[in-house]
Parts: structure tokens; C-alpha cells; sequence
């Protein structure tokens, strides 16, 4: 029997559905695939992508490559991913601030993650790490909050509004009722040295980027915002701890996405590859190194997540009304 007949009795049994379905996850990737990333080289979403795309590449015997478009929050990758060919062979991994924050800062394009993506799966997880310049003359959270209820002008940085410091330093401020002045800078490089330079006293920022200078004495760290301590510092307190309030957690997700009408038996075949890559002992550990904990979860479970996580960010956005243009 020809292939054509073939789908034909299939179609006439119900099936053809789910045959043609297999034939798009067979036929994938047949060409190169570009892997977009929303931030510079060096830093924790880079790493993933490339750790990813080494692994991906390996399996399915083309090439992956890895692209940066910093700017916009991750928006300017997030949108190239979606207005590109849904096949599957334009990927964009993601911090998950892009899929429930961004839609609701960024409201004056015709880009909206959430409407516009597929999310084919939660890679990993990270924190954020609470550190300050020695000259705050603060050495835990408690007495950060006690300073700041004082009624010391404080003021924290972070890369950008609606980013993971951002939120994680909303989050602090929101749980011990104080207040801080927050200024943004254009990316997490130039936040980190405004902290270092005194410019601010505080910021979460990314563990690997700050620990170097708290082990320097440059910085002095009070916390990590995940509900579990920092594989990197494991003696720094979660915030969870500091604040007393177990089972608080501020972690946030790199996620993989693709365009929305990108095949179904696409995404499940890129998930497939997502999950049996996560769970390799050496990208685990590679991920390790940087503070950041692999997952690789299901398609329907980072849509779960992600719709679980913009409600909880949306009255956060909505009392600071935050925009950008």
C-alpha cells in the first residue's frame, strides 16, 4: 500500500489526525534551528541556552545555534520567535517574567508572550541572591528592615522594571512593610556595579554574578529568595528563613517556547527532548554551577506554572503600575 492510501485508511479509521501528527514530529527539524536568548552572553539564561543547544544539537543531528537579542525586558527575542515560521525550528528560552509580567508592563506593542508563544517546557529554575554594599552597614535582613523602618533613605537596584530583582525586592518590601527607593538600570551588568560603587545599597541580583564580590568582602550577602538555600552559598539564608515565614518562595523559570501555531507533534517531540536532556547528570551539574536547578517539565505543566505565576505578579505590577514604552 502507498504512503497516500495508507493515510487514507487512516483517515477513514479516525486516525488521520494523529498520523499526520507523526509525520510533523519525523520530520522535524530537517534544517538548522535557531535557539533566541533575550540577554547578553555570560549570564544565567545564556548558559541554559547554550548548555541546551549543545545537548539538542547532539540529538538530533543538526545544528543548534544560539542567538542573543538583550533588550526589552526579553521582549525583542520573545517577539522574533513569534513572528517566526511555526515549524518549530525558532526556539526562545525565556525567564518566565517575560510570559507574566511583560504582558502587563509592556502593553503599547502588538507583542504579548503569553498570547503569542507556546510553551514547550520549564528548563530550570533560579534565585535571586539579596546583597548589599558594606557601607549600608547591614550584615542580615533583619537589620536591613529594622534601618529601613528607621527611617534610612535606602534605595535598591535592579536590571529593569518588572525583572526578577525587581520582584524579588518588591516581594521583601511588600512582606516587612518597609520602604526603599527602587532604581532601575538597563540590565543586571550596570545594576551589580551600581551596588559595588555605592551608587545603592542593595539589589537582588543573579548569584553567580554577585557571590565573587561577597567572598571578595566587596559585598555582603543576606539572602537568596528561593524556598531552598543556594547550591553556590548554602551558608546565606533563604529569605523564607530571615523573614520567618516558611514555605515563602521567590523563584523564578527559564522557559522554552516556539510560535504559537507550531504543530502540536512539534512541541511534543521538542518537550521529549527537553526532558530527557534535564535529566542528564552532567547538564544538571553543569546548571549546578551556575545556581540553577534543571527541570525540563511538560508542556501542559509550564503553562500550569505560568498562568499560576501571573496571578500571582499581577497585583504586584497593578500597585506599582508599572509600564514601559
Amino acid at each position: 500500500m502507498t504512503f497516500s492510501r495508507l493515510l487514507r485508511a487512516l483517515a477513514h479509521a479516525g486516525l488521520f489526525a494523529l498520523a499526520t501528527g507523526a509525520v510533523h514530529a519525523q520530520s522535524w527539524p530537517g534544517k538548522p534551528v535557531r535557539l533566541l536568548v533575550g540577554s547578553p552572553p555570560g549570564g544565567p539564561s545564556d548558559i541554559t541556552a547554550r548548555t541546551f543547544a549543545d545537548q539538542l544539537g547532539k540529538r538530533i543531528g543538526q545544528p543548534v545555534v544560539v542567538e542573543n537579542r538583550p533588550g526589552a525586558g526579553n521582549n525583542l527575542a520573545a517577539a522574533a520567535a513569534a513572528r517566526a515560521e511555526p515549524d518549530g525550528t525558532t526556539l526562545v528560552l525565556s525567564p518566565d517574567t517575560v510570559l507574566t509580567v511583560n504582558p502587563l508592563v509592556y502593553t503599547s506593542g502588538d507583542f504579548n508572550a503569553a498570547r503569542d508563544l507556546v510553551n514547550i517546557s520549564v528548563v530550570a529554575s533560579f534565585s535571586q541572591m539579596l546583597v548589599c554594599n558594606t557601607a549600608a552597614g547591614v550584615r542580615s535582613v533583619a537589620e536591613l528592615v529594622a534601618k529601613a523602618k528607621g527611617g534610612a533613605p535606602l534605595m535598591y537596584a535592579s536590571g529593569g522594571p518588572g525583572v526578577p530583582g525587581h520582584l524579588a525586592s518588591e516581594m521583601l518590601l511588600e512582606q516587612t512593610k518597609v520602604r526603599m527607593e527602587h532604581v532601575p538600570y538597563r540590565g543586571p551588568a550596570p545594576a551589580t556595579q551600581a551596588v559595588l560603587g555605592g551608587e545603592v545599597a542593595c539589589g537582588f541580583l543573579a548569584t553567580p554574578t554577585v557571590l565573587p564580590h561577597v567572598k571578595s568582602g566587596r559585598l555582603v550577602a543576606l539572602a537568596v529568595s528561593s524556598e531552598a538555600p543556594s547550591s553556590l552559598a548554602p551558608d546565606v539564608p533563604t529569605l523564607a528563613k530571615a523573614l520567618n515565614q516558611p514555605g515563602l518562595d521567590v523563584s523564578f523559570r527559564l522557559v522554552l517556547q516556539a510560535a504559537k501555531a507550531t504543530p502540536p507533534a512539534v512541541v511534543a517531540e521538542i518537550e521529549k527532548h527537553a526532558a530527557e536532556i534535564m535529566k542528564q547528570a552532567d547538564v544538571r551539574e553543569r546548571l549546578k554551577n551556575y545556581d540553577l536547578t534543571a527541570v525540563g517539565s511538560t508542556s501542559a505543566m509550564a503553562q500550569q506554572v505560568m498562568s499560576a505565576e501571573m496571578k500571582r505578579w499581577e497585583p504586584v505590577v497593578k500597585r506599582l503600575g508599572l509600564k514601559a514604552e
